[in-house]
């Protein structure tokens, strides 16, 4: 490592969340250029509206890659160019915590890069979701709305969440979120994980692998996926074990679109067979509008966008300083990104 370090930060970025980066070590160099990245659409947006440089913009673009020896996310213009586009680069924190498709079709899976994600930073409000996906239904806000449209007063019996079953397949951080909070409002957590692996966590009933889900959905009552997409769990919740949900279950999707077959999740909707799902991830995004989902009046679409709150790029902010310290000063780094199980 040179005496200096030059921190790229390749997404737009706070000035005074800008400032904090500089300030972890006088030997780190931040390469800042606001007007160079995408401009982002709503708080917290690492995507962005893409900018039309110019010759000269380009060129500085072009030397702040280069002079990079970590970055802040992504290059926005062509990611799977790095290694040469930025021959000093080493090290690259993520703004998402599932990065693996992405560097797997980009072939940054296949370079020295050292990755780390954002995993942990989403795990409230993902956890949140998750429960007001499951409330939406259990407690009736679509009958609720429509007897409030039709200006309609009558008293009914109502449900309650607490009691119910819940399954939450995917124990990262997410999914640790995920447990405590149901197990919180009184239900019965069933916590599914990744075979041959030990999990303490308190709030659950039982803890089980993903070899046991089969037998695990006859007694679901809310199924809640937050595995991250590999090979071994796309498309996790297939036909037949959407088949094999307890009817009138809800699903609450804040995996990825991919861990569900949709058009059986469709027809299991359109038949009632199960009650309603929560979905922010889709199998194409942005969902295309000829999609059923959006007429479903038991389905409740969240554009990708349940993970995005106001202060995530100060979170974010924290964890990369916390892992910048850490480089510097030869440590391992936190959320390392394991080429071998995709995460």
């Amino acid at each position: 490592m040179s005496a200096r370090l030059g921190v790229l930060i390749a997404t737009y970025l706070e000035a005074d969340l800008v400032q904090r980066i500089a300030s972890v070590d006088p030997a780190v160099d931040v390469i800042y250029e606001p007007d160079l990245v995408p401009v982002p659409r709503y708080a917290s947006d690492h995507t962005g509206t893409p900018r039309q440089l110019t010759a000269a913009e380009q060129e500085r673009w072009e030397k702040a890659l280069a002079a990079a020896d970590v970055a802040f996310d992504f290059d926005w213009q062509a990611p799977a160019d790095l290694p040469t586009r930025a021959p000093r680069l080493r090290w690259v924190q993520a703004t998402s915590a599932g990065i693996g498709a992405f560097v797997q079709r980009t072939g940054l899976d296949r370079t020295d890069l050292t990755f780390t994600t954002a995993a942990g930073i989403h795990a409230t409000p993902l956890a949140e979701f998750a429960v007001l996906g499951a409330l939406h239904f259990v407690k009736g806000v679509p009958h609720l709305r429509a007897q409030q449209t039709e200006h309609r007063w009558q008293r009914y019996t109502t449900a309650q969440l607490a009691g119910r079953t819940v399954t939450v397949v995917g124990l990262g951080g997410i999914g640790r979120r995920v447990v405590a909070s149901f197990a919180a409002l009184g239900t019965r957590v069933l916590a599914v994980g990744r075979p041959g692996r030990d999990y303490d966590l308190p709030g659950a009933a039982s803890v089980h692998s993903t070899d046991e889900l089969d037998d695990l959905l006859r007694w679901t009552d809310v199924l809640v996926l937050c595995t991250p997409l590999t090979d071994q769990t796309a498309g996790l919740l297939s036909a037949a074990r959407i088949a094999r949900l307890k009817p009138g279950a809800i699903v609450v999707n804040i995996g990825r679109g991919q861990l569900v077959d949709e058009p059986a999740l469709i027809e299991a909707l359109r038949t009632k067979a199960i009650t309603g799902a929560a979905l922010d991830v889709f199998t194409t995004e942005p969902l295309p509008a000829d999609s059923p989902l959006w007429d479903l009046d038991n389905v409740l679409v969240s554009p990708h966008s349940a993970s995005t709150v106001d202060t995530e790029n100060a979170a974010i902010t924290d964890l990369f300083n916390d892992n910048l310290r850490r480089y510097l000063d030869g440590r391992g780094l936190r959320n390392l990104y394991q080429r071998e199980l995709g995460y």
